[in-house]
């Protein structure tokens, strides 16, 4: 697998809106929601130095993207934060984690914003993504 760079990084909270005053209010990141989803509570910015997406993503969206339901399974760890990598091919990254014995928590699928992703969990529960963000690209 060949990783071309972080596409985003978020961390999954709980407790999205005391985590946005942490972020928004006293960091003053400039965090906004997704024009895609306007109705999300996930914000996110593009304009960080230093990293090409960084947002914050409630834990109910985050297990409604892997599992298609608002609560995150207790099959599985509660993450804390997610990381995606963009790789060369998507489906041969996706295979090589598989063949490596890291079962994916959802398949190779199409978001609709236009990312291809594949997810899985580290042992302590970072959930991981390889990717391919077409609009990170040339960010």
């Amino acid at each position: 697998m060949n990783v071309l760079f972080v596409a985003g990084f978020a961390v999954i909270s709980s407790t999205p809106g005391q985590d946005l005053r942490l972020f928004v209010d006293t960091l003053g990141l400039p965090l906004r929601p997704p024009t895609s989803v306007p109705t999300a509570e996930y914000r996110y910015s593009e304009r960080i130095d230093g990293t090409k997406h960084f947002g914050v993503w409630p834990l109910s969206e985050a297990a409604h993207a892997c599992f298609g339901t608002q609560q995150w399974p207790a099959t599985h760890p509660i993450p804390q934060a997610t990381i995606e990598f963009e790789v060369e091919d998507v489906e041969a990254a996706a295979a090589e984690l598989h063949e490596q014995g890291h079962g994916l928590v959802h398949e190779v699928r199409t978001e609709p914003w236009g990312q291809v992703i594949a997810r899985f969990q580290s042992a302590d529960g970072l959930l991981l993504g390889v990717c391919s963000t077409p609009h990170l690209a040339h960010a």
